[in-house]
């Protein structure tokens, strides 16, 4: 009388998303057919398992009690399917990992380091912008993403592994740059910045401080797909940018650019990974390498 693999992993997912809509779209199937299927698994276990109302769902106590016996057994379900997957690829030596530009320029190349050191892998590794890496995962693209910033993760595992804090850099004869005490969030408003494109989780973090304070960035005097590209137009006269304090700081320890604080805003940020499946990530070089990122 036990329910199937994905009949299980679905209970869950009403219980990890609040909603059968929700949990329906994660399993890629629609909000009727994932009420079918719940009302069967309580027909099935002779239980009624959710409690359904317009703005969500909850799962009763033997559903929550189900859910939990079950933990282990969708943990394992998806190792087995990642493995059945990398052995239909062939894929037994490789990883494909996206990732968020910050962190494959300033973090990854060494975690990779040390994943060689430890294993005999071949990695591909693609730079994108947050939004980009988050489809590539869903897509199965790519086996392990790297994230920034606010980013639509709906669906997929995530775990945190590194935090980070974004910096207002302006070339030094630039009219900002004399402001040592910073300038207001609103001023930010009234000039076109040098920024990164949208879906980038650095101009993600940025719009999202202003939002809390009721404010918003101008439209930019000029976009820019790359951290190196946005430090070179700013050290020749561009207008100031937001970049990450890692990405910048051998231009501000050299004084070719001069950071300007913006004391209202709060421009932290964690970097996170992503990967398809349960909350253990899957067994092998994915969990090998988010070992490293995370220690």
């Amino acid at each position: 009388m036990l329910p199937d693999i994905p009949s299980l992993r679905l209970l869950a997912d009403v219980a990890r998303l609040g909603s059968i809509g929700a949990a329906g779209r994660a399993a890629g199937i629609s909000q009727q057919s994932a009420s079918e299927r719940l009302r069967a698994i309580e027909t099935q276990v002779g239980l009624v398992l959710v409690q359904r109302a317009h703005r969500g769902s909850e799962l009763t106590q033997a559903g929550k009690l189900l859910v939990e016996w079950s933990g282990d057994l969708l943990e394992r379900a998806d190792e087995i399917e990642n493995a059945m997957q990398t052995l239909r690829r062939g894929r037994s030596d490789e990883l494909h990992v996206h990732a968020s530009m910050t962190t494959a320029e300033y973090l990854l190349p060494r975690w990779l380091v040390r994943l060689r050191q430890q294993r005999r892998v071949a990695v591909s590794l693609r730079a994108a912008n947050s939004e980009d890496v988050v489809a590539a995962v869903r897509q199965g693209e790519a086996d392990l993403g790297f994230v920034e910033g606010p980013v639509d993760t709906e669906g997929l595992s995530t775990t945190g592994v590194g935090f980070d804090e974004l910096v207002l850099v302006a070339a030094p004869d630039d009219r900002w740059a004399r402001r040592r005490s910073g300038i207001h969030a609103n001023e930010l408003a009234t000039r076109p910045l040098t920024c990164r494109e949208r879906g980038s989780g650095t101009r993600a973090v940025v719009e999202s401080a202003l939002a809390t304070i009721g404010e918003r960035l101008a439209d930019p005097e000029v976009e820019f797909a790359t951290n190196a590209a946005i430090l070179a137009s700013v050290r020749a006269g561009g207008s100031p940018a937001f970049v990450s304090s890692r990405a910048s700081q051998a231009d501000l320890d050299m004084g070719a650019l001069v950071s300007v604080p913006v004391p209202e805003l709060d421009l932290s940020r964690e970097f996170r990974a992503v990967w398809v499946g349960g909350a253990r990530p899957p067994a092998g070089l994915v969990r090998d390498l988010l070992g490293i990122a995370r220690s």
